[in-house]
């Protein structure tokens, strides 16, 4: 199978490792590794990266994205932990994005979300409780660059390849 790509936000580095030491603290290997907050899922982003070309117009146009994690949640389907973020930038983002690449289908879960997915064989009750006592109060942060990050295949984990500063903005 083929390397698929996404385009995310990531947070800074202290939510990060808060959320890695997480992850490691419950023993959830996945696709997933590096946290990120997904503002265009993998319709549409295909290995030819013609799509990268206009990925940087998109970035330069879009301000820092204020991001609000909130409380710890599993998807419907039972079989994910994640955590939601409000972000009305991110949505402009993520629709930028699908207006610019035009991705001739698109998946309908494709939207904001930070999410360190959980295994299907996990109890996902248990999952969620310790998540709730690791993030009771889920913080803010400004994103201030667009990542383009890749899966080399099946097992493999979405690592950061290329990014892209928000509005011209610089890092604080």
């Amino acid at each position: 199978m083929s390397p698929s790509h996404l385009l995310a936000l990531r947070p800074p580095p202290d939510i990060e490792a808060q959320v890695v030491a997480f992850r490691q603290a419950q023993g959830i290997r996945d696709a997933a590794a590096v946290p990120h907050l997904t503002v265009k899922a993998r319709s549409g982003l295909d290995d030819d990266l013609h799509w990268l070309e206009l990925v940087p117009a998109v970035a330069a146009a879009t301000p820092p994205v204020p991001v609000e994690l909130l409380a710890p949640c599993v998807f419907p389907n039972g079989r994910a932990l994640y955590l939601p973020a409000r972000s009305p930038g991110a949505v402009r983002l993520h629709l930028d994005l699908l207006g610019a690449l035009r991705p001739a289908r698109r998946f309908g879960y494709e939207g904001p979300h930070l999410t360190p997915h959980g295994r299907r064989d996990m109890n996902m009750d248990a999952l969620l409780d310790a998540a709730r006592q690791a993030f009771p109060h889920p913080p803010t942060f400004t994103a201030t660059e667009l990542v383009w990050m890749r899966k080399p295949g099946p097992g493999g984990a979405y690592q950061p390849v290329q990014s892209w500063t928000l509005g011209g903005t610089r890092d604080p």
